[in-house]
């Protein structure tokens, strides 16, 4: 079972927001400190996209089929999951953490897995598919604490 130490950093995570929290003291009473807070702008897909669905032929006759556009949105969350994992692996090459808990919502834990580099992914503990961003920190503390015994 894995547990959480003085120093293990936990990264609460959605498509949007951010934060890289410290635990400083030990597993049977967590005190988390935000270290860093992330967020980038990514408004709706209608309010990024310009176009409306295309349709093109599919040769000769009438048949015509539709083509959905990009969804910016959802792409922007996916370059946000990259970002971070570039940012974790910068801070580990620093020595910055020893372990890390990741906390996500799924589809975003499934991108920064997919994204980390090995040593980033060699240093993590636990991962939680939560949405955790809008939480107190004590609630944070709590869920993480209970999530990682219940592992």
């Amino acid at each position: 079972m894995a547990r959480l130490t003085e120093g293990t950093w936990v990264l609460v995570a959605d498509g949007e927001k951010a934060l890289i929290l410290e635990n400083q003291t030990d597993h049977e009473n967590p005190y988390l400190t935000v270290l860093t807070k992330e967020e980038q702008e990514n408004p709706p897909d209608r309010e990024q996209s310009a176009n409306r669905r295309g349709r093109f032929n599919d040769g000769s006759g009438v048949h015509r089929s539709a083509v959905d556009d990009t969804d910016w949105h959802e792409l922007q969350k996916e370059r946000f999951a990259s970002d971070l994992s570039d940012m974790l692996y910068k801070r580990v090459h620093r020595g910055a953490f020893e372990s890390l808990v990741l906390v996500a919502s799924p589809n975003i834990l499934g991108e920064l897995r997919g994204n980390l580099h090995q040593e980033v992914s060699g240093k993590v503990i636990a991962e939680i598919p939560k949405t955790l961003t809008n939480h107190s920190l004590d609630d944070i503390e709590k869920i993480v604490k209970s999530e990682m015994d219940a592992a």
